[in-house]
Parts: C-alpha cells; sequence; structure tokens
C-alpha cells in the first residue's frame, strides 16, 4: 500500500503562485508515475498534470501549459506542483495520484482546496 498526502493549498488572488506538495510513504519502491487531478465545484476531475518517477518525463493538460510546472524529490517521495499566473478557473479540490502501471491511478490522497479569487 502507498499513502499521499497532498498540502500547501489555500486562498490566493489572480495572478499569484501557489505550491503544493504531494509525500508519498508506504510501498513506493513500486510507483512509477505520480500526478496531479483536480476537480470543481459541479465538474468531473481532470487531468493536470504527471511525471514518471524514473526519467522525469512530464505531461501536462493544455487548460495550464506554462503555468504548471510538476516536479518530483525522489529522496524525499514527493511531489510537487509549482502553479504561477493562477485564474479563477484554476479554483478546485487538488488531488495527488500515483500508479504502478498505466492506464490507472491505483493511489489518492484526501485533497487540497486551492482558491482563486478574481
Amino acid at each position: 500500500q502507498v499513502q499521499l498526502v497532498e498540502s500547501g493549498g489555500g486562498l490566493v488572488q489572480a495572478g499569484d503562485s501557489l505550491r503544493l506538495a504531494c509525500a508519498a510513504s508506504g510501498r513506493t519502491f513500486s510507483l512509477a508515475t505520480m500526478a496531479w487531478f483536480r476537480q470543481a465545484p459541479g465538474k468531473e476531475r481532470e487531468f493536470v498534470a504527471r511525471i514518471t518517477l524514473i526519467g522525469g518525463t512530464t505531461t501536462y493538460a493544455d487548460s495550464v501549459k506554462g503555468r504548471f510546472t510538476i516536479s518530483r524529490d525522489n529522496a524525499k517521495n514527493t511531489v510537487y506542483l509549482q502553479m504561477n499566473s493562477l485564474k479563477p478557473e484554476d479554483t478546485a479540490v487538488y488531488y495527488c495520484a500515483a500508479r504502478v502501471r498505466i492506464p490507472e491511478y491505483d493511489y489518492w490522497g484526501q485533497g487540497t482546496q486551492v482558491t482563486v479569487s478574481s
């Protein structure tokens, strides 16, 4: 089993930055990819970004490309999401996820709220 704990959410103004962190514990050696998803009120959960834990290959949703950066610190078993130039439409609960192999994500965090005011 793997446990994921997110931190770093909060209330900011449009144009501000935030950094989210996701700390993994447990059988982290089994993981291949970690990712961030988000879910806004009344909407389905959507993919934001992912990173492979070996190689560090990254993928982003078009809506955040150029503004968000995902990174990892394997020594700390932690993945980060640096969010710049935040917009009100980025308001959502952000979830960390991890998987052993494609396509399904096996583990999810509890989520952290990000609210961007205009």
